[in-house]
């Protein structure tokens, strides 16, 4: 195996293993760091930045290793004797850690980690460092010689470059020195070089002058300047500088300090103030944007926020030096990279006279080449001569998109039937605005933010704007959602005149009318759901050009060579949506997919990203900024761990999760259905109340799954809609490193649903029975509270309905129900109780057509029964009920239960 970094919702990070690449395993440096992480989180930060690695990094390591390496810099800089392990090591700069955060590559729980988060993360490392150093018999120099002789020796010789403003022909100044000692008011005090040489006088102190000047040598083997600094002992003297001088010196500070020498330089060089070619995109406003659109294009040359006139330019491109004084301050100039960049973009600007494309334009803003190739015409260095930004309208529509709390909030539709919360109006306003520009969407909230009612408020706005003639929109989704959505818009947007294709909706006949002219089947309609499986089987969707095509669990699409996958992204709309409760931007295979429909051509063809990915993977740093910046415009995240989310957000949400049944299913309740009604024909008094309970449970097992009532042991899971769904819902919370508990009424359901579970979140669970000795049981309890402990238990709803304290779990699943609403808020507060700092979402499954589906509609609406199910359930009220009434209850509405 190889390993991975990843980052949990609490913001902590987790070393765990993944699937090789490329056939790569672990080497033993991997398996140190493991074991350091193994210890604690900041022991493995520390052993991840102080060795040295024996293999090519997973991008996750890399990124982790360069935070600690940032950390590691900031450690070494404090001169020998002048350590405190009571002082916090502060970050020197802050633009360090931002930009490091730019440049985060795809890895699991990126999207929890924060600016916040990250100096967290550093500020724990910094106290375990602090206190392993005071703990340590020496120093920090001791310390480090230890335990990190990588790292040792840096910042102890330091060379200083400074202005000398009072010289115009050398107006720099060098001088090397070291730090013996610390003031008595605390502050380092430096010595010149050369009395290094007096005070460790003697054979004595040869040993200490050779530690500290080291670090010198080694930089005069990687640096001609040094090395003859060294031979003609000019290191040991002050230096004036010609701008010649001082720019050599300059443009080798990276190999100085790889050395272990600290470098102190003036502040205008740290931030390279440099003339740069300026490309502005979309400075004009466009009435229409979409991916089709043209955006003007504009080549200037800058330096900071000032334009630079003609006169200006050819000032700096006749210079000689590399370094020149301009406008009160020096700048760095290269003549031959400037005119290159300059010239390439002037050309870029000829061809594009009429303007250039939304998605080359999108690409160069993003920090990507136009065409994705790796260096589009020009090197990759002439990028510190070049940059392109967005014009002020373009930019604007960009922060607009980036962040919804800017758009106006508008009224909502009189026809939506309901309120938004905050963030939900947010999420309305933005979908509105995306749709509106003809662009594509991706709502990623988290499960349980409310995905449907924004698409339907969305919807209801747009049936306000609608003429005669305008289009219908298209909901494509998994047939085991379509009640759900049914279901919410008859209680948010009844007014929706919807058209659903699907056999439980329609008989044969009408499906082969569609096909036939499908535009006036549609007309009239506001909205035309089908399945994703419905799709392919019903071709005639695709030729039809629609207002909006909406996808909800967008992650369908993620295998680009399925035919689901083909058909969907053969439709015509004039603006895409993806609904997901999966982290996309963390899997770029799943990631390019779902653009491939929301964006067609914004990530290229799939070689095309694959060679764009690699390329951000071998530059230096691994950039991923890029890919990121391109992206993230059309993806609009919230979590439920964001404090401003949680604030608006009922402690305790529950759903109802409406699940097909798979034919086996079907085949099999329909049979027992049979069987009940010729058992009742002979059966009268307490041996009918015994028949008619044990044909309830027969009914409830099958709706668990056929293996449970046939005890067959197999429990494959296209033979069950509820296993199905499971998956569906686990695989979101896994995605998100969230708890799950899982109840069933059954004990010898347990086992199975713990197996099927195990498979989809990589690792096993708990499980929790009337068979679990009561001594264990606090043990497995203490287990699924700690942060890194199982992400899912199972329990039988007798054994784990009480008494038990499970506040690590942010969801609960009812896999079948107990009809008794008393028993289930019982179960599901074990999670959702005092102590509880999460929202929990519950999820009750209800087989559609079933007896399931008609029991909980008569708790919900409190028909004659409720009273009594609500105090003694249901089963024991139907043993009561006529032949006709009992059959009518249990009965298969054989057109409400196909899954695809």
């Amino acid at each position: 195996m190889s390993y991975e970094i990843s980052v949990t919702p609490a913001g902590h990070l987790l070393f765990g293993e993944t699937e090789p690449e490329d056939g790569a395993r672990a080497q033993s440096w991997s398996k140190s760091v493991a074991k350091a992480f193994a210890s604690n989180q900041s022991e493995g930060l520390f052993v991840l930045g102080a060795s040295k690695p024996d293999a090519f990094l997973a991008p996750s390591l890399a990124f982790w290793r360069q935070f600690a390496g940032l950390y590691l810099t900031e450690l070494c800089k404090i001169p020998e004797g002048s350590f405190d392990s009571s002082t916090m090591i502060e970050p020197s700069d802050i633009a360090d850690l931002e930009e490091l955060l730019s440049r985060v590559p795809p890895m699991r729980g990126a999207e929890y980690l924060s600016f916040t988060i990250m100096l967290d993360i550093w500020r724990v490392l910094d106290e375990w460092i602090r206190q392993s150093i005071s703990n340590s018999a020496g120093g920090l120099n001791d310390w480090l010689k230890k335990h990190a002789p990588l790292w040792h020796q840096v910042g102890r010789v330091c060379f200083h470059l400074a202005e000398n403003k009072r010289d115009a022909d050398y107006p720099f100044a060098f001088l090397a020195t070291y730090a013996p000692k610390i003031s008595a008011g605390g502050r380092v005090q430096y010595q010149p070089l050369s009395k290094a040489l007096v005070e460790y006088a003697g054979e004595k102190n040869k040993s200490a002058l050779i530690n500290l000047l080291s670090p010198v040598q080694l930089a005069s083997e990687k640096s001609n300047l040094i090395k003859e600094l060294v031979e003609t002992s000019d290191i040991f003297h002050p230096l004036m500088w010609t701008p010649a001088e001082a720019f050599r010196f300059l443009q080798e500070v990276p190999l100085f300090e790889e050395s272990g020498v600290l470098v102190r330089l003036p502040d205008w060089w740290r931030k390279r103030p440099r003339p740069r070619v300026a490309i502005t995109i979309g400075q004009k406003k466009k009435s229409e944007l979409g991916m089709d659109a043209l955006l003007d294009f504009k080549v200037d040359v800058t330096l900071g926020d000032n334009k630079l006139s003609s006169d200006e330019l050819k000032e700096i491109l006749r210079a000689q030096e590399n370094l020149i004084f301009l406008k009160g301050e020096w700048i760095e100039v290269d003549r031959e990279r400037l005119s290159q960049a300059l010239k390439h973009w002037k050309q870029v600007e000829a061809e594009a006279s009429d303007g250039i494309s939304f998605i080359e334009g999108m690409r160069m803003i993003a920090g990507a080449p136009a065409g994705l190739a790796s260096d589009n015409g020009v090197a990759n260095g002439d990028r510190e001569w070049a940059f392109v930004d967005a014009g002020d309208w373009l930019s604007d529509v960009l922060s607009r998109l980036r962040d919804p709390n800017r758009l106006d909030s508008k009224r909502l539709s009189a026809d939506f039937k309901g309120s938004l919360r905050p963030y939900q109006q947010s999420g309305h306003e933005w979908l509105r605005f995306v749709s509106s520009l003809g662009l594509g969407a991706c709502l990623a909230d988290d499960m349980g933010l409310g995905k449907t009612v924004q698409v339907l408020s969305l919807l209801s706005s747009i049936k306000d704007e609608k003429t005669v003639q305008a289009k219908p929109s298209l909901l494509v989704l998994p047939a085991s959602l379509m009640a759900n959505w049914k279901a919410e818009m008859h209680r948010f947007a009844p007014s929706l005149k919807a058209f659903f294709v699907h056999p439980s909706e329609l008989s044969p006949e009408e499906l082969s009318k569609i096909n036939s002219d499908p535009e006036a089947a549609f007309s009239g309609f506001d909205l035309v759901v089908t399945t994703y499986g419905m799709l392919v089987r019903q071709d005639s969707i695709v030729d039809v050009a629609w207002r909006l095509v909406i996808l909800d669990e967008a992650q369908n699409i993620k295998n680009p060579g399925t035919n689901q996958t083909r058909a969907v992204k053969k439709l015509r709309a004039e603006s895409r949506i993806a609904l997901t409760g999966t982290p996309v931007e963390n899997r770029l295979g799943d990631l390019w997919s779902l653009f491939d429909f929301l964006s067609p051509g914004l990530l290229g063809s799939a070689d095309k990203f694959k060679r764009f990915v690699k390329a951000l993977d071998s530059e230096e740093g691994r950039n991923y900024a890029p890919l990121r910046n391109l992206v993230s415009p059309y993806i609009l995240r919230r979590l439920k761990t964001d404090k401003t989310i949680i604030a608006d957000l009922p402690d305790k949400t529950e759903m109802n999760v409406f699940c097909g049944l798979a034919p086996q299913q079907a085949a099999l309740y329909t049979r027992t259905v049979e069987e009940l009604s010729v058992s009742l024909q002979v059966a009268d008094g307490i041996k009918r109340r015994g028949l008619v309970l044990a044909y309830l449970l027969k009914f409830k097992q099958i709706c668990n799954h056929p293996s449970q009532l046939l005890g067959d042991g197999e429990y494959k899971e296209d033979h069950s809609g509820k296993f199905e769904r499971l998956r569906s819902i686990c695989e979101e919370i896994a995605s998100r490193q969230e708890k799950v508990l899982v109840f069933t009424q059954f004990r010898e359901m347990t086992e199975p649903l713990a197996k099927f579970m195990r498979d989809i979140f990589g690792q096993p669970g708990l499980v929790l029975h009337g068979g679990t000795a009561v001594g264990k049981r606090q043990t497995l309890v203490d287990q699924f509270q700690q942060p890194e402990g199982p992400p899912f238990m199972v329990l039988s709803l007798k054994a784990g309905g009480t008494g038990l304290n499970l506040t690590a779990a942010s969801h609960v699943v009812h896999f079948d129900r107990w009809w008794n609403p008393a028993v289930e808020n019982q179960a599901t507060d074990r999670a959702f109780r005092i102590g509880q700092h999460r929202n929990v979402l519950v999820h009750k499954f209800i087989c559609k057509g079933t007896v399931e589906e008609k029991i909980d509609k008569m708790i919900a609406e409190k028909v004659e029964l409720s009273d009594s199910i609500l105090t003694g359930g249901a089963e024991s009220v139907l043993t009561e009920l006529s032949d006709k009434q009992l059959l009518d209850i249990v009965s298969l509405d054989i057109e409400r239960v196909s899954i695809d």
